[in-house]
C-alpha cells in the first residue's frame, strides 16, 4: 500500500488500512443497521416517542379547543408557536452549511459528518413546518396561502414576507431532500449487496435505482450532487434572510432594523452546527464510531462554532448601539426594557449562552474534551431558543402605548408541545441512525489511500472508486 497523499490528521487508524479498507468501512458505518437494537436505544426511543405524543395530543386539544389555551395575549400575539418556527428553521441551517457549501470549498473534513447533518436539516425543516400551522388557529383552511383560482376570490398578498416564507421553506426542504437522497444512492447500492434478506435486498435495490457503480453512473451522480449543492447553497443565506424579513419589514420597536438578515442567517448556522454536535456526540459514543468521526471532525466544528458565536455577539452589540445611535426615544426604550424590565433574565441567559460559554473552545484542550463541547453545544441550543424568545416576546409585551403593554407568560400546554417537537426531532432521528446510513460511505472511504489518485483531483470530494463498487 503507498503512503496516504492526506494530511496525518485526516487519516483513519491503522484498523481500517490496507487491502481490507473499503469493506472495513462499509461494515462499520453499516453495523447499525445490521444488529437488533440494544437496550439503551430502545430507552431512548420509548422516552422521545413519548413525549412526541405528549405534544401531538397537546396540538390536538388546541386544535378542538383554540389557541386561547395558549398564553398569547393582547399585545404579545406572537409567542411560542414562532418561537419554536423561527428556532427549528434555524437548526436545518447546519446541515446545508456542512454539506453543501463545505462541499464546493473541497473541505474533506466535511465526509463523516455531513450525511448525519444532511438528515438533521430535513427533520428540522419537517418540525418548523407544523408550527405556522398551529399558528393559524384553523389549520385546516392551510390551502389559503397558496395562489389558485377559488371561487371565495381569495388571493394571496405577495408583497407579505409571511407569504414568502411559505415559498422558501418548501423550495428549501426540497433542494435537502433531493441533495440528500442523491448522496444515499451509492451507499444504498452497497447496503444492497451486504442485504441479510430477500426484502432488505428488494428494498435497497429499488431506493438505489438499479446502482451498479459503472463508470457513467459516477459522472451523473458528481455532476447532479455538485448542482444541487450549487443549489442549495445561496438557500443557506435566502431562506433565514425572508425569514427575518417576517420581523425587519415592520414597525415594531426592536425589529424594524436592517441587521437582521445577516444576523439571522449566522444565529441559524450557530444553533445548527449546535444541535449537529449533540446528536453527533451522542452517536459517536453509542456506536462507537471515533476512528470515523475523529477529534479533527469536532475539533473543526467547535471552531466554527466559535466563530459564529463571535457574529451573533456582534450583531447583539450593534442592535444596542444601533439603537442608541437613531435617537429614537421610543427604539432607545425598547432595548433598555430588554436589559432591565422584567425580562432581563432572558437577555442575561441569551448573553451566557450564546456569547460566554463558547469562549473556552479559544483553547485547544477544551474543543478536544467531549463533556466541555457537549455542554457548551447544549448551552448554545438554550441560549438561542431564549434569544428567538427576546426577538418576539419582549419586543412586542412593550410597544409604542403604555396602556397596551401586557405580560405574556406560556402555559402548559406552550411548554408540552415544544417539548412535544423535540420528541418528534429526536424519535425522526434515532429510527433513521437504524434504517440508513449515518455517515456517508462513499465520502469516508473517498478519503482513503488508493481512493482516487491525488487529494488535488479535479472533483476530489466524491472521489471514484477503482472497482465497480466497493462493499
Amino acid at each position: 500500500m503507498t503512503e496516504s497523499l492526506l494530511p496525518e490528521e485526516f487519516r483513519l487508524p491503522p484498523v481500517v488500512l490496507g487491502n481490507p479498507t473499503m469493506e472495513a468501512v462499509d461494515r462499520d458505518i453499516a453495523a447499525p443497521l445490521m444488529h437488533v437494537p440494544g437496550a439503551r436505544w430502545w430507552i431512548a426511543f420509548a422516552v422521545a416517542a413519548g413525549v412526541m405524543l405528549v405534544g401531538f395530543a397537546l396540538m390536538g386539544y388546541t386544535f378542538a379547543v383554540g389557541v386561547g389555551v395558549w398564553g398569547i395575549n393582547a399585545p404579545v400575539y406572537w409567542a411560542f408557536a414562532i418561537v419554536n418556527f423561527v428556532f427549528w428553521i434555524g437548526i436545518g441551517h447546519a446541515g446545508t452549511l456542512i454539506s453543501a457549501i463545505l462541499l464546493l470549498f473541497r473541505q474533506r473534513w466535511r465526509n463523516a459528518i455531513a450525511r448525519l447533518s444532511e438528515t438533521l436539516t430535513i427533520f428540522a425543516v419537517m418540525t418548523a413546518a407544523m408550527f405556522p400551522l398551529l399558528h393559524l388557529g384553523r389549520p385546516w383552511v392551510f390551502f389559503w396561502i397558496f395562489p389558485y383560482p377559488n371561487s371565495l376570490r381569495l388571493w394571496v398578498n405577495f408583497r407579505s414576507p409571511l407569504v414568502w416564507d411559505v415559498f422558501a421553506i418548501l423550495t428549501y426542504l426540497t433542494v435537502s431532500i433531493m441533495f440528500w437522497y442523491v448522496g444515499l444512492i451509492p451507499d444504498l447500492a452497497a447496503l444492497r449487496e451486504r442485504a441479510a434478506t430477500r426484502v432488505h435486498r428488494a428494498v435497497y435495490s429499488f431506493l438505489s435505482w438499479g446502482w451498479t457503480g459503472l463508470s457513467r453512473h459516477w459522472h451523473h451522480y458528481e455532476l447532479a450532487y455538485l448542482i444541487l449543492a450549487g443549489l442549495a447553497t445561496p438557500l443557506v443565506l435566502s431562506v433565514h434572510t425572508i425569514v427575518s424579513f417576517d420581523f425587519s419589514t415592520s414597525i415594531i420597536p426592536g425589529w424594524h432594523s436592517t441587521i437582521f438578515p445577516p444576523y439571522f442567517v449566522a444565529g441559524a448556522v450557530f444553533s445548527g452546527f449546535a444541535m449537529v454536535m449533540v446528536v453527533i456526540l451522542a452517536l459517536r459514543g453509542y456506536f462507537h464510531l471515533e476512528h470515523l468521526i475523529t477529534m479533527t471532525h469536532l475539533d473543526n466544528m467547535n471552531k466554527i462554532l466559535l466563530a459564529t458565536s463571535l457574529m451573533v455577539g456582534y450583531s447583539y452589540v450593534m442592535e444596542f448601539f444601533i439603537a442608541w445611535y437613531s435617537a429614537d426615544e421610543i427604539e432607545r426604550y425598547a432595548f433598555h426594557n430588554r436589559a432591565f424590565g422584567p425580562y432581563w433574565w432572558a437577555l442575561a441567559i441569551m448573553l451566557v449562552g450564546n456569547v460566554v460559554a463558547p469562549q473556552v473552545h479559544w483553547f485547544r484542550r477544551a474543543r478536544r474534551s467531549i463533556p466541555v463541547m457537549f455542554v457548551v453545544a447544549l448551552a448554545v441550543l438554550v441560549g438561542m431558543w431564549i434569544e428567538r424568545f427576546v426577538i418576539i416576546v419582549v419586543s412586542l409585551h412593550r410597544d409604542f402605548l403604555p396602556s397596551a403593554w401586557g405580560m405574556y407568560w406560556p402555559t402548559i400546554v406552550d411548554v408540552g408541545i415544544l417539548a412535544g417537537s423535540f420528541g418528534f426531532f429526536f424519535t425522526a432521528t434515532l429510527i433513521f441512525v437504524r434504517v440508513l446510513p449515518s455517515i456517508s460511505m462513499t465520502e469516508v472511504k473517498s478519503a482513503l489511500p488508493g481512493a482516487q489518485p491525488s487529494i488535488h483531483a479535479a472533483r476530489p470530494m466524491v472521489g471514484r472508486p477503482v472497482e465497480k463498487i466497493d462493499v
